[in-house]
């Protein structure tokens, strides 16, 4: 479990291909801060996906096992050596909770469609998957690749849905949306209890009435 309040930017060290039939790979990843204290079996968020940790380098970096389907269904799959990444480790119980809760585990992917900066802060508009718009809402909580945001505004255009954020200057100076060109693919995850809300009241007297799920990805325990 995160906040989505990212502790640093860490960079990709190597993607390794452990298995190519099934797109099985490991991923290197440095970040002196979040591995301080890490061990093996712990878990960190890495743009949003939580990922277990299988071992620590005396360089500050991480390895993790990362399933084909969790680089299919996730951003995780465009990472390459150098990669900027955004690292946050899973939080303590007894801490205060800046950010909103968040599993970890992507609910889909959208791509940065446009930036305006403005005077003391920075709109972004990002694109919203059909199968995940229902959930989010004008001022509700949104995280892009694992940063916990508050969204500004929903719409529609001639492209499809979208929603926007507002981005304060420390966020745009300690994660990589602030330097995530447009075009650029983020991992999204949505308020877990929206999508708890949907299926208590989906229940009926006749059973659970059918309803188009997301499928989620980048589940820390299928990573182990």
């Amino acid at each position: 479990m995160f906040t989505g309040i990212v502790e640093e930017c860490g960079v990709v060290v190597a993607v390794d291909s452990v298995d190519s039939e099934s797109g099985f790979s490991r991923l290197t990843v440095r970040g002196p801060l979040v591995t301080s204290d890490a061990k093996h079996g712990d878990s960190i968020s890495v743009n949003g996906v939580c990922l277990t940790v299988v071992d620590t380098l005396e360089d500050g970096s991480f390895t993790a096992d990362v399933m084909g389907e969790t680089l299919d269904r996730t951003s995780l799959g465009n990472l390459g050596q150098g990669s900027p990444v955004n690292l946050e480790r899973a939080m303590a119980i007894g801490t205060r909770l800046g950010g909103h809760i968040v599993q970890g585990h992507v609910d889909g992917t959208g791509a940065i469609v446009s930036r305006t900066a403005l005077e003391n802060w920075e709109v972004v508009r990002v694109s919203l998957p059909d199968s995940i718009e229902r959930y989010v809402v004008e001022k509700g909580s949104i995280t892009v690749d694992g940063v916990s945001l508050t969204v500004s505004a929903v719409g529609r255009d001639e492209r499809g849905g979208y929603f926007e954020v507002s981005l304060i200057p420390t966020t745009l100076n300690l994660t990589i949306l602030g330097r995530s060109p447009i075009g650029t693919v983020v991992n999204l995850e949505v308020d877990v209890i929206a999508k708890y809300v949907e299926r208590l009241v989906s229940f009926t007297n006749e059973g659970p009435r059918a309803a188009d799920k997301p499928n989620a990805a980048g589940n820390g325990a299928e990573e182990q």
